[in-house]
């Protein structure tokens, strides 16, 4: 899950994660992709560039 808000500057990202995610799967740079996206400050790129999706992994160890 996605946090709704950068930790540091409190900007809301997580409305762009899902696009951000279909275009760089669809091969896009991810530098572009945020460009594009607004996200431009380094402590909201650093949340989308690190996340990973754990969800699905751990949902059946509940």
């Amino acid at each position: 899950m996605i946090p709704v808000r950068c930790f540091s500057c409190g900007k809301v990202i997580a409305s762009s994660w899902d696009e951000y995610k279909r275009r760089t799967k669809d091969g896009e740079d991810p530098a572009q992709v945020m460009d594009d996206l607004g996200i431009t400050r380094y402590c909201c790129r650093r949340i989308l560039l690190s996340h990973v999706e754990l969800v699905d992994t751990l949902a059946p160890y509940q």
